[in-house]
């Protein structure tokens, strides 16, 4: 594991950090990053058909044991963020309406604003490196 990712984190913990994202992402405070740097993102969406609802729902799903690490932003202006990374595996519809288990790698950002906080979901695609929970 790679000796950035922290996992000094105990189960209440976790559960308050996704308290605080399910909050945002039932308030609609959050967005699903989809520029030309979050290709990624915008191929499980379009492979999947998930529609704003549908990834809403995947979102308000998750739970503490889909918890892998946190980390330090590494952009600069932006060290002082903390990311926070879930795997949770869902089943999906693809495109020819077969269904399939995906893990989805969703990595979250909290960011406190002027009305309370709002969430940017960074990376919300498959899975595409071996990972460790934390609580399984």
């Amino acid at each position: 594991m790679n000796s950035n990712y922290n996992t000094n984190y105990t189960k209440e913990q976790i559960e308050a950090i996704l308290n605080t994202i399910k909050k945002c992402v039932k308030d609609n405070h959050y967005t699903i990053a989809q520029n030309e740097k979050r290709q990624e993102n915008i191929d499980l969406i379009t492979n999947y058909n998930l529609n704003s609802q549908k990834q809403k729902e995947i979102l308000l799903k998750i739970q503490p044991d889909d918890f892998c690490y946190s980390l330090q932003n590494e952009h600069i202006g932006f060290e002082h963020e903390v990311l926070y990374v879930f795997c949770p595996q869902v089943m999906l519809f693809n495109l020819d309406d077969e269904e399939e288990q995906v893990d989805i790698y969703a990595k979250f950002n909290i960011i406190d604003v002027s009305h309370g906080q709002r969430v940017i979901v960074i990376s919300f695609h498959k899975r595409n490196n071996p990972i460790d929970y934390l609580l399984r």
